[in-house]
């Protein structure tokens, strides 16, 4: 009866595991890898993952599957030297794996590891399927990510909803948006701008929301949905008659009003987005809400009883919910939150590393932080999707661990990536996730040896050399930089004399050698015949080469300017033959890997349309948000190119064109001519309204092309 019983439960132990998302995990890695390790689910109140040994066998414990996943990962870099990223989500584990020799045991008291901004929807995930998320959902796991923002098919939702208030198709058309702009539209900035979209793109949605977040919570990831905070189509007062207050401008675009929460329609409204809300995807412990984000006009609200009410309503659909909300600008208002229930709220401080609110010095100090409430210390990073290496490397660290120590660190509860383009930096979203996990303040130059071991799968003295010069410049921005990300390529500015910038925000300087740059794409090039198929080696080298070039392309555009005003136009020829070359030069190289090329991003985009109109529809949506973003207006008010992408075929095709009309023009102007302005806008909507082929199918050998076109780009 003993035996029977033991049996029983070994089976019954085994027939779980076989279930389970950490096998499945396992088999998307490597097939056959989960026979090489034992897992062990243990319960336990605090996060936690140990890595232990049985015979041939790698132990991996943790109280629950995120926990076991992100000791899975740990395993994998610092004892497989096997790096798993966006650029590579698979990988040959060795048949025998290698063994751990001592116990090693990891937990964290930052109960919330965050992950996504609004933003990342439209500037990376917009044209996203299946396939491409099931990725992400396991590197978020392995990551230790345990609440991400879920905003997919929320257009469905506003669908049912604005159905039963008696909009017809036409009108909620009018307010959806296209799918390259569905941040905006639920952080209240716009509504429509890309649309319409179809009925097939509201089913396509749904469905895969609904995966998603099978996925999420089979691994125990809670999904944060958006809630409702007030939202309404711009017209609900002729519509309905609801008293609203008038919807404003964010930039040259209409925003939706807004229904205040002490309206006694807000209730009834709000109890019907939660309905539809969860008769498609279920009710949520977490609830994303940006009342007046970004400019968003608070006159006449009673700020107080707009966030009881929000809060109410939130309540009255899950009782145990949480309110999840962007620090950003002026938001959260102090009066808004101040009166509300300590646990009933998670800020996200969303720029931690350039511009905390949490009480640290800074531009948006808030001296007394979020008060009661428990806030997550957050790396933004990563401006409009921007390619280009960038970071506080050092600064994320130590103000994570400082935020720790400060009296208000008894409220900080974890750390999030509120990147708005994803797909870039990963040693800075590597080194974000990994602060939950390690108790004591560490150096960033041990752990940047672990990590390039982790990274390559070797310890090769010339790569640690490059990446210690990349750690010390270009991933050391100064503390005090409040600068929108990345210095941006000169190759992507609509040309002018002078560039500093090429998005209007971004207010770059130069707080690093670009010699430095040069120099460690140099030692990477000399070591690179012995990785040539090494994935992520070969990835980081094409980024790394990119960067030098863009390095080169800079100081040449300052010369072209400088022999211009000199009058020489010889020189002004020369130089600007060369610029124009180096263009071409950075596009070979680009179209060496398919995450640098324009081709991944149209056939995404393409691919989801069911129709001829669709596809060229989705494809409009993904070429006008990375270039002019919005028409004429909007893009002459800053967002032109705040979403510019430095990759293969744009490159050619797009900025080479710009800077050749410019560079004709300066030589006219040199001959004496007087040539029209350029009417640059009109171009750039030529371009976008296109539908030539780009391929998303790498082209080159990397290692050979990244050698060629170092040297002729004469760095």
């Amino acid at each position: 009866m003993k035996l029977t019983l033991i049996w029983l439960l070994l089976f019954c132990s085994t027939l779980s595991y076989a279930a389970s998302p950490i096998k499945n995990l396992l088999e998307r890695i490597d097939q056959g890898s989960s026979n090489k390790f034992i897992i062990e689910e243990i319960d336990s109140d605090k996060d936690f993952f140990e890595l232990d040994q049985k015979g041939n066998k790698v132990v991996i414990r943790g109280n629950n599957p995120v926990s076991i996943a992100s000791g899975i990962n740990w395993y994998l870099k610092y004892y497989a030297g096997i790096h798993l990223s966006w650029n590579g989500m698979t990988a040959k584990l060795p048949d025998t794996l290698p063994p751990v020799l001592q116990k090693e045991r990891r937990e964290t008291e930052m109960k919330y590891r965050y992950d996504l901004n609004y933003c990342t929807f439209s500037y990376t995930m917009a044209f996203w399927d299946w396939e491409r998320w099931e990725k992400e959902i396991d590197w978020m796991a392995l990551h230790g990510i345990n609440m991400p923002l879920a905003l997919v098919g929320t257009e469905g939702v506003w669908y049912n909803v604005l159905k039963k208030l008696g909009y017809n198709d036409e009108e909620i058309s009018r307010f959806v948006p296209g799918p390259a702009f569905t941040a905006w539209w639920l952080m209240n900035n716009l509504e429509g701008w890309g649309g319409p979209v179809s009925d097939n793109w509201y089913h396509q949605q749904i469905e895969l929301q609904q995966k998603i977040l099978k996925r999420m919570r089979e691994y125990g990831i809670e999904p944060v949905l958006p809630g409702y905070s007030g939202m309404v189509p711009h017209n609900i007062n002729e519509k309905l008659g609801l008293e609203v207050t008038p919807p404003d401008n964010w930039g040259t675009f209409r925003r939706p009003a807004f229904l205040q929460p002490t309206d006694p329609k807000f209730e009834e409204i709000a109890s019907l987005y939660y309905k539809e809300m969860e008769k498609l995807y279920g009710k949520a412990k977490f609830y994303a809400m940006d009342p007046f984000h970004e400019g968003g006009s608070v006159a006449g609200v009673d700020l107080d009883a707009a966030g009881k009410a929000i809060m109410k309503a939130m309540k009255q659909e899950n009782p145990e919910a949480i309110w999840v909300i962007q620090a950003w600008q002026a938001n959260p208002r102090e009066d808004m939150i101040k009166n509300l229930k300590t646990g009933d709220i998670v800020v996200l401080d969303l720029f931690s590393e350039s511009r905390p609110q949490w009480g640290a010095p800074s531009t948006w100090k808030r001296p007394d932080g979020y008060g009661k409430h428990d806030w997550i210390y957050c790396m933004l990073l990563n401006f409009g999707g921007n390619v280009g290496l960038h970071g506080k490397m050092e600064h994320v660290i130590n103000g994570f661990y400082d935020a720790k120590e400060q009296a208000k660190g008894t409220t900080l509860k974890g750390v999030g990536m509120t990147m708005e383009g994803s797909e870039n930096n990963p040693v800075m979203f590597e080194l974000l996730t990994e602060l939950p996990w390690r108790k004591e303040r560490f150096s960033k130059d041990q752990w940047l040896q672990d990590y390039t071991f982790a990274r390559y799968g070797v310890r090769d003295t010339v790569i640690m050399k490059a990446w210690n010069i990349l750690s010390n410049s270009i991933y050391n921005c100064p503390v005090e930089s409040t600068q929108e990300g990345t210095v941006e390529s000169v190759f992507c500015a609509r040309p002018k004399e002078d560039i500093s910038t090429v998005s209007s925000w971004s207010n770059t300087t130069m707080y690093y050698n670009p010699e430095d740059v040069m120099k460690a794409a140099e030692m990477m090039l000399s070591v690179a015949e012995k990785y040539r198929g090494n994935n992520n080696f070969e990835y980081d080298l094409v980024d790394i080469v990119r960067q030098a070039i863009a390095e080169k392309g800079r100081i040449v555009q300052k010369a072209v300017t400088a022999a211009f005003r000199a009058g020489n136009i010889e020189a002004v020829r020369a130089l600007s033959e060369q610029f124009l070359n180096l263009i071409l030069l950075q596009d070979e190289l680009l179209g060496t890997r398919p995450e640098f090329r324009l081709g991944t991003w149209i056939n995404y985009a393409r691919n989801l349309g069911k129709t001829k109109e669709e596809k060229d529809l989705y494809e409009w949506n993904a070429r006008v948000q990375i270039t002019t973003w919005g028409n004429r207006d909007a893009a002459d008010y800053g967002l032109l190119d705040y979403a510019h992408k430095e990759w293969n075929g744009i490159l050619k095709d797009y900025y080479y064109m710009r800077w050749k009309h410019y560079f004709d023009r300066l030589n006219k102007i040199m001959e004496s001519e007087n040539p029209a302005p350029i009417d640059f806008y009109a171009l750039e909507e030529s371009w976008i309204n296109q539908h030539n082929p780009y391929s998303p199918q790498a082209q080159g050998d990397v290692v050979n092309t990244a050698q060629k076109v170092f040297k002729q780009a004469g760095i």
